[in-house]
């Protein structure tokens, strides 16, 4: 989601990824999207630093969560329904993830993004 700049998040590919996916639904595909967070955030080198490698990870989990909500509102600008589901559980910020709700979603013709990793420490995306 980066772009050029090497860091944060580019409307401009948020934008081609959308119609992308788009396509994809169109042809009824049914589209599962597993983001990361490198764009925003990168543990790793924390921590090399000296960082908790469990915060570090922690705060790579809520980076993938921030690109799932660009994702989202790029998708629904282009007129494609998608729910966000999360790992780690935020309230009134995305959904909670849930394996049988994914389903529904997907057979429904709506995009899945995953969001989160797999809520634990020591997995990457």
């Amino acid at each position: 989601l980066q772009g050029e700049e090497g860091f944060g998040i580019d409307p401009a590919v948020l934008d081609r990824m959308a119609q992308e996916v788009k396509e994809l639904v169109e042809l009824g595909v049914q589209v599962g999207v597993v983001i990361g967070g490198g764009n925003l955030f990168r543990g790793a080198g924390l921590a090399e630093a000296g960082m908790n490698r469990v915060v570090g990870d922690h705060m790579g989990m809520l980076a993938t969560v921030m690109n799932g909500l660009a994702m989202r509102d790029a998708l629904h600008r282009a007129y494609v329904n998608a729910r966000v589901m999360s790992a780690i559980p935020l309230k009134g910020v995305c959904d909670d993830y849930n394996w049988a709700d994914a389903i529904r979603e997907l057979r429904q013709g709506r995009v899945v993004i995953f969001s989160a990793g797999t809520g634990n420490p020591f997995f990457t995306t």
